[in-house]
């Protein structure tokens, strides 16, 4: 990222802003996802935790989903089909909205 952003205030930015869009080891998942991200295309990400809370969401489980998208995705591969899918902790896992 532009300004050097390490894991812990990566996370500790975005859960003092929005306390209540990831879980503390989610956000893990999400940090690493940006700077592969990052790695992967050759440039580099500004850090807008706004922008990241809006862009990113996360479900407890394939249900959560289901109920704000629809029940035609039946699997986390539907999901793929469409979009970004970062897996979580448990059965949670992080989609870039679409």
């Amino acid at each position: 990222m532009k300004d050097y952003v390490n894991e812990y205030t990566f996370k500790n930015t975005i859960r003092s802003r929005r306390p209540h869009n990831f879980t503390w080891g989610n956000l893990s998942h999400l940090y690493n996802y940006l700077i592969n991200l990052e790695k992967d295309c050759g440039i580099e990400l500004d850090f807008d935790p706004i922008g990241i809370c809006c862009e990113f969401s996360e479900y407890d489980d394939l249900r959560h989903f289901q109920d704000e998208y629809g029940e035609e995705y039946e699997t986390l591969e539907d999901i793929e089909y469409n979009t970004t899918v970062i897996i979580g902790d448990g059965e949670s896992f992080i989609i870039q909205q679409f």
